[in-house]
């Protein structure tokens, strides 16, 4: 269909003419490559033209057909005025990894304008508008010459295959399309992995599914039951958040629901969605809030207290969430309970609220991915903007829009007092624009009106307190004795055992300063393990022995507290005077961890004495995927320090004979993710005496 635009093409009227220049076939046909000069004609001031004395402009067009790896790759460059103007673009047709019938399509184009006789200004402008005009009609002319293919009955093209070939026979392999001739693939391949070019040329056989999900993830009856409406270009996204995911936290796999809530928050900029996304599974692993239905129980005063509860669903089938803030004591629930343990409240009834999504996708038959929230104000009054509890709800929402997003489908306010808007100016600013626009706030009785509550819930279940006949369970709230109210100091102390259960330890890494955790063996054979997650920058991961202990620590309370962690430290423990291969050995080779990745791994110890884990600083903090830098991410970098790094770790020593399974392949137990996983795998690589696995 590509090849059709030539020599000349009715629907990009500037593409006047082309001539081949030059052409390359190989042998087994297998790479096609022609040289084209092409005419164009610009559409530019005649005057412009006039002092350019040109009336025609000359492009070079090399087209690159790949048929044994499936590609075609399209160069260009100006001919005329190279000298003054360097234009150079790059298209490139694939086919996508996880689908053959899905062809991508990437585009790329850089303009540099040395001088053009003090037009230079206008070139540009002229320049861009060609440039984003024929970008738009790209698509329609390549589906305009695959409509003209078909009606000429060409609907299928035999895919390339060597002048002599091996067919391969097997029982067991079942698939309607042909396939590439088998390659033997080294073991080392395997184990270390492919990228998904290699898997594309190699593997003649389907990839394997992911537990706990249908077997083709791109299934169109999976994703109409339980992702909804997607665009190629989102399903794309998703797919390839997910490999990343896959590649950098091995068993750790947030279910595609999940992984699509923070694509939509961020419109589906892969870059910022994935950024997100590890800040939050980092978030959830250091807190085990994947835990919180079973291991955390609310305080009677919450459940007696806390005016909210689930009600049945609203008219599109999500969960419904009641919530009586107006009847709700905050400053009571607050004094007596302090801002952490509301804070874990809020996180139970969010990730109760994924469970039935869940629940009520497979009921409904249809996917449902948020809940609705209606809140009754009636009662709210000054007592309400007491200043602890706005900054406690303040907190609430931030923790929650990071965490939770595109979870909130709709929120219904009904009975806005007065006192409604000093509330809202102060609460709007912490909320995204998208949850915004699903605010929906009635004053009054407005709500009994049409457009009212009606439209969103079925009349049978609208609660007794807003004039329905549904019994609503919801605690009506009412204030909080006095006697139950707690010191600041009981509070304080409550609210850092909340928080500090967990296992794991957050440490900051400076350049020039790294963090290093001590650990000593008695016996040899026994077995270091770790499990550790970058949260910000990239760093270099480093075990070290020394027969003789180090100097006590030097510790620095650096850490960059947040809203969602505790603060990290940093530890050094080898000191500046002891030398490499003298004083202390390297056991392992330094493995360089990038941004967003989670590693586990294991070291068998060869002799007892002291091992010093060592988390060091690596280049600057990687803020995205693609070998160029984006403009966000230059503006990011402005905005950070771009010396500081973070990781947060936990570290064991399992002695031999407590070994689980042989020395050199530790399944982890230890990293605590996740529930939002549709199954929890382990995964090991085995090495001589020591196994890491990201």
């Amino acid at each position: 269909a590509y090849e059709r635009r030539f020599p000349t093409c009715p629907l990009i009227p500037m593409f006047v003419a082309s001539d081949t220049v030059n052409e390359y076939k190989s042998e087994d046909e297998a790479i096609h490559v022609i040289e084209r000069r092409c005419k164009l004609d610009i559409d530019a001031p005649r005057l412009l033209k006039k002092i350019a004395g040109v009336d025609y402009v000359y492009f070079v067009q090399k087209n690159s057909l790949n048929r044994r790896e499936r590609t075609l790759h399209i160069e260009a460059y100006n001919e005329t005025f190279s000298n003054r103007v360097i234009i150079n673009e790059h298209c490139c047709y694939t086919v996508h990894p996880d689908n053959e019938d899905w062809t991508c399509f990437e585009q790329s184009a850089s303009l540099d304008i040395k001088s053009f006789f003090g037009f230079e200004s206008t070139v540009e402008k002229i320049a861009m508008k060609q440039y984003t005009s024929n970008i738009k009609k790209g698509k329609e002319i390549i589906e305009y010459y695959l409509k003209q293919l078909e009606e000429e009955g060409i609907t299928f093209v035999p895919r390339w295959t060597p002048p002599v070939a091996c067919k391969l026979e097997s029982s067991t392999t079942h698939t309607r399309r042909p396939v590439s001739p088998a390659i033997n693939i080294p073991d080392s391949a395997t184990k270390e992995g492919l990228n998904n070019k290699e898997i594309l040329n190699t593997s003649s056989s389907p990839s394997e599914p992911t537990a706990g999900t249908p077997d083709d993830k791109l299934d169109a009856d999976y994703i109409k039951r339980y992702l909804g409406d997607l665009t190629p270009m989102q399903e794309s996204c998703l797919i390839r958040l997910r490999q990343w995911l896959q590649e950098t936290h091995k068993g750790k796999i947030p279910k595609d629901e999940h992984i699509l809530r923070f694509l939509r928050a961020r419109d589906f900029n892969i870059d910022k969605a994935r950024e997100i996304l590890c800040q939050s599974l980092t978030w959830r692993k250091q807190h085990q809030v994947d835990y919180i239905l079973d291991t955390w129980n609310p305080p009677q005063v919450l459940q007696d207290y806390y005016a909210g509860g689930w009600h049945h669903h609203d008219k599109d089938g999500r969960p419904l969430y009641v919530l009586r803030l107006g009847q709700m004591d905050t400053k009571g629930l607050v004094r007596a309970l302090g801002e952490e343990a509301l804070l874990r409240y809020v996180l139970s009834i969010n990730e109760e609220g994924l469970r039935r999504c869940e629940e009520n996708t497979k009921v409904f038959g249809r996917p449902i991915s948020s809940w609705t929230c209606l809140v009754d104000l009636e009662g709210l009054n000054m007592r309400h903007l007491w200043r602890p509890g706005v900054k406690a709800l303040l907190r609430i929402i931030e923790v929650v829009e990071a965490n939770y997003p595109e979870t909130l489908g709709r929120l219904l306010i009904l009975r806005a007092p007065r006192v409604f808007p000093v509330l809202w100016t102060l609460v709007s600013p912490f909320i995204d624009d998208n949850t915004r626009k699903k605010f929906l706030i009635y004053a009054g009785n407005d709500y009994q009106g049409p457009g009212g509550l009606l439209d969103y819930i079925d009349k049978e279940i609208i609660p007794d307190f807003l004039g329905g006949e549904c019994m609503c369970e919801v605690p009506e709230g009412g204030l909080v004795p006095k006697s139950l109210y707690r010191t600041a100091e009981e509070l304080e102390n409550e609210d850092i055992k909340l928080w500090t259960e967990t296992i794991y330890q957050s440490a900051s890494v400076f350049k020039g300063a790294p963090h290093e955790v001590l650990i000593q063996i008695v016996d040899a054979s026994s077995v270091i393990t770790w499990d550790f997650d970058v949260c910000k920058g990239d760093i270099v991961f480093n075990i070290f022995h020394s027969k003789r202990a180090p100097q006590p620590p030097k510790k620095d309370s650096l850490g960059a507290h947040s809203i969602t962690s505790p603060g990290g430290n940093n530890v050094q423990l080898i000191d500046k005077v002891w030398q490499l291969g003298r004083d202390y050995s390297m056991v392992e080779s330094p493995l360089i961890c990038k941004e967003g990745e989670s590693v586990q791994g294991s070291h068998v110890t060869r002799w007892p004495g002291f091992y010093i884990l060592q988390w060091k600083f690596h280049s600057m903090p990687a803020c995205a995927t693609t070998n160029l830098p984006r403009v966000d991410d230059v503006l990011a970098s402005l905005q950070v320090s771009s010396h500081k790094c973070k990781v947060m770790y936990y570290t064991e020593v399992i002695g031999s004979e407590d070994f689980r399974g042989s020395m050199t392949s530790l399944e982890s137990s230890h990293s605590g993710f996740s529930q939002l996983s549709a199954a929890t795998t382990s995964s090991s690589q085995s090495h001589s005496s020591s196994m890491i696995s990201r």
